[in-house]
């Protein structure tokens, strides 16, 4: 008599765990959500994390206040949001640099697994190879093969130890067996003004950022970095198909939810950023900024950063960038 007991008991427990779940979904969310941007104001991390705060507000019925917690390569605000109540009323849009984070520092104060639970990935997009005109090559084989005739002697610019563009040049440095200079300056808004002038030669940028300089004839478009085209900049080929199979450094914007938010929270918050990111308006947005939305499943964004955190492991062992 004791086993159908205990089964009984057990579909019972089942019963009411379910029944709790769905109801803190149903109510959900009972007052303002905060979304932490851990960048400061202006960039393309607050700026996307912008667009879609104002659409998904609309679509959950509750304003979404937008706080700009910058700081240590986006630690700061990640921190703050990995210890939140894990309710979904707070959650942080992260950039490509969170699973660079691991490799950065020898003790985060959150485990990047573990204390997050993935929501789902906003969009995606390239970086591209922007040189000075007095650059004479055109094309990805002529850039390699004018920087293997100057070992060591052609500096690179980036936005700081392990940075995407730091990240882009490394592995251009590995897949292309290149002997380029590290030149870290503190921030795009630094760097542009050197790449203007001709004193840096090359930066890996975003497409925003670096496109209207392109077409206006002060910088020359090598290649974007990931495995297809952008439709912001088509005329550039990939480095992919320009030879080099191996290379793929896509940036990406995400939203993550403490780790231990329910399943059901997670998926109601996914399944109406899924709606926003069809939006037209807000698509048109965000590609206006050279990001393609890419909406898709929380164990999508979840396998997305589990891949990444071991690939950029490898790249900054391979530069001999040792974590502090």
């Amino acid at each position: 008599m004791r086993t159908p007991y205990r089964i009984l008991a057990a579909l019972a427990a089942l019963a009411v765990a379910g029944a709790c779940l769905g109801q803190g979904a149903a109510g959900f969310p009972s007052r303002p959500l905060r979304l932490v941007v851990p960048f400061a104001p202006g960039g393309t991390n607050d700026t996307v994390g912008r667009i879609v705060a104002e659409k998904l507000s609309a679509r959950l019925g509750q304003p979404i206040v937008v706080d700009n917690r910058a700081g240590a390569n986006s630690i700061i605000g990640s921190e703050i949001v990995a210890q939140a109540s894990p309710d979904g009323h707070t959650m942080v849009i992260v950039a490509a640099g969170f699973a660079v984070n691991p490799s950065l520092r020898m003790k985060l104060p959150y485990d990047s697994l573990r204390d997050f639970a993935p929501v789902g990935l906003v969009g995606s997009g390239p970086y591209l190879l922007a040189v000075h005109p007095s650059v004479p090559a055109k094309s990805v084989s002529e850039f390699v093969a004018w920087v293997k005739a100057r070992p060591g002697q052609v500096n690179y610019a980036s936005t700081g130890i392990g940075s995407p563009p730091h990240l882009a040049a490394e592995l251009l440095r590995n897949t292309a067996g290149l002997d380029i200079v590290h030149v870290p300056y503190k921030g795009g808004g630094a760097v542009l003004p050197d790449l203007l002038a001709g004193r840096i030669p090359m930066f890996f940028g975003s497409v925003s950022t670096l496109a209207p300089h392109i077409r206006g004839g002060k910088l020359r478009g090598i290649a974007v970095t990931t495995p297809k085209r952008s439709p912001a900049m088509p005329e550039l080929p990939t480095f992919m198909e320009s030879g080099l199979k191996d290379y793929d450094v896509t940036g990406w914007y995400g939203i993550l939810a403490p780790g231990k938010t329910p399943r059901a929270i997670v998926d109601r918050i996914n399944t109406e950023l899924r709606r926003v990111l069809g939006d037209p308006e807000t698509r048109s947005r965000l590609a206006q900024r050279g990001i393609e939305p890419t909406p898709g499943s929380a164990a999508d964004f979840t396998a997305l950063i589990r891949r990444e955190i071991p690939k950029w492991a490898k790249v900054m062992k391979a530069a001999g960038i040792k974590p502090q």
